[in-house]
């Protein structure tokens, strides 16, 4: 089924695709991992590791992801309860859909990787979590086709927002989202949804649920039904670069 808004009327995002590669093999994580089943609610699993890719890896497949403190900054979370956006819950408010119709914003895929992360750490007066070392971490899981990005561009062919995150299976890891422009973020997300409809997604993770994502669709589940949810996603392996996408 299409993703529709509000109204009732069908959304559809047109994208470029220009994921590099296919996941390529990473070597064993060299670090033993705790068992988030015992985190207390706050999802503090413990501290310390690095953030070479396959160890970013290897927490993704465990249910734990990274999130630097002022006070240290590898630190590794498996929350409970844990937020998720259902494939078949995405709200897109009328507006919106009028915004994706028009044909005012140019989104693609994995086309400025590393300027989405640079975006996503520029918010006055909020500060942020992502650091250099995290940076570079998250651009190298994308050199090697784990990690991807969504960017929307404007007329002038400036990067109005965008989001990233990480693959792993058929789930999609949504790290962080930022916008310059008014919905800018909101159409990465529907572009998100929609790619990862097509391409066989079975679970998009949010992590932590805000105001923002909850008006979006994002809901709470219980932390071991994430796992439950977890397990079963990561049985499929989904190929996220298609040959063509609708509306391209």
């Amino acid at each position: 089924m299409p993703l529709v808004d509000s109204a009732g009327r069908e959304v559809q995002v047109a994208i470029e695709v220009h994921t590099p590669c296919a996941p390529r093999h990473l070597p064993p994580c060299p670090w033993q991992l705790p068992d988030v089943r015992r985190a207390p609610p706050d999802g503090l699993v413990g501290g310390g590791g690095d953030f070479e890719p396959s160890t970013i890896v290897a927490e993704y497949l465990a249910g734990i992801f990274p999130w630097p403190h002022p006070e240290e900054e590898y630190l590794w979370f498996s929350p409970d309860p844990r937020a998720v956006l259902p494939l078949d819950g995405l709200v897109i408010p009328q507006r919106l859909g009028r915004t994706v119709r028009s044909g005012r914003f140019r989104v693609t895929i994995d086309a400025a990787f590393e300027a989405v992360m640079r975006g996503c750490t520029d918010r006055p007066g909020e500060g942020t979590w992502i650091t250099p070392a995290l940076i570079r971490g998250y651009t190298a899981l994308q050199q090697l086709g784990w990690a991807h990005s969504v960017e929307v561009w404007n007329s002038r062919d400036e990067l109005a927002g965008g989001l990233y995150g990480v693959c792993v299976g058929a789930m999609f890891g949504a790290e962080s989202m930022f916008h310059r422009e008014t919905d800018a973020s909101k159409v990465a997300l529907v572009a998100l949804v929609q790619h990862a409809r097509r391409i066989g997604i079975e679970l998009i993770d949010i992590q932590v649920l805000t105001p923002h994502t909850e008006r979006l669709g994002g809901v709470s589940i219980p932390r071991a039904e994430y796992l439950r949810r977890l397990g079963r996603a990561l049985n499929r392996r989904v190929e996220w670069r298609t040959d063509h996408e609708p509306g391209a």
